[in-house]
C-alpha cells in the first residue's frame, strides 16, 4: 500500500489547517481530555473550565485513507507540523471549528497551542497523554453549552481532527518502483524490436 507524505507550501494562501473538528473517531487515534469540574471561584461559585485538551497532529503517524484513488496512508513530518501550527495562528483561524467535519460550530476557540519538545516534562503528561516529541497539542475552550452537554459530556466526541489543504509528496514502495522499471524496460525492448524490424525492411 502506498504511503504519502503531506507537505505545506507556505507561499500558497489556501495551504494549511483551516479548522479544527471535534470527532468521535480521530484519525490520529489520540483522544482529548475534557477538563471539567475544575474550580474557578467566581462570586463563590465553582464553574467548569469547559476546555478540551488533546493532540492535533502527531508526527510520522500513518493515517489510513480510502478514496477514489484507492487505499493508502498519509503522514506529516515534524517540520510540516510546526509550519501548520504556526500558519493556523498566523491566519487567525483560532475560532474556526466543526463537528465531525460537517457542521460549522460557534463558541469554540483554540486558547493554547504548542509543540511537544520534552516527552517527560510536557504539559500533556499531566493529563495522561502519551504523545511523541513534535506533536502539535491544543486546548480548545468550549463556550457552547449545547456542544458541551450533548457531545463532550456524553463522550460522543473523543478527539480532534484537522481540516485543511496540503500538497502530497509520494513515497513509492520499492516493489511498485521495481514493477515500473520492469514495464519501462519492456516498452524499450518493444521499441527496439520495431526499429530493428524497420531497419531490416529498408535493407
Amino acid at each position: 500500500m502506498k504511503i504519502v507524505e503531506l507537505v505545506l507550501d507556505e507561499e500558497l494562501e489556501e495551504n494549511g489547517v483551516d479548522a479544527i473538528s471535534i470527532v468521535e473517531n480521530p484519525a490520529i487515534e489520540s483522544d482529548f481530555v475534557a477538563l471539567n469540574n475544575q474550580e474557578i471561584k467566581l462570586a463563590e461559585v465553582d464553574k467548569e473550565k469547559k476546555i478540551l485538551l488533546g493532540a492535533l497532529l502527531i508526527p510520522n503517524k500513518p493515517i489510513y485513507r480510502n478514496s477514489e484513488e484507492g487505499e493508502y496512508y498519509i503522514f506529516f513530518s515534524k517540520d510540516t507540523i510546526v509550519k501548520a501550527s504556526q500558519m493556523y495562528l498566523k491566519n487567525g483561524y483560532q475560532n474556526k471549528s466543526t463537528l465531525e467535519h460537517q457542521e460549522a460550530l460557534k463558541g469554540l476557540t483554540l486558547v493554547e497551542s504548542w509543540i511537544v519538545e520534552d516527552e517527560v516534562q510536557d504539559k500533556s503528561r499531566k493529563y495522561g497523554l502519551n504523545v511523541p516529541i513534535g506533536t502539535w497539542m491544543g486546548a480548545v475552550k468550549v463556550n457552547n453549552e449545547e456542544i458541551w452537554k450533548e457531545y463532550v459530556k456524553t463522550s460522543k466526541v473523543k478527539g480532534f481532527s484537522i481540516e485543511g489543504y496540503f500538497a502530497d509528496k509520494m513515497e513509492r514502495p520499492k516493489e511498485a518502483l521495481k514493477e515500473t522499471i520492469s514495464v519501462d524496460q519492456q516498452l524499450l525492448n518493444k521499441i527496439k524490436d520495431i526499429l530493428t524490424t524497420n531497419e531490416k525492411k529498408k535493407q
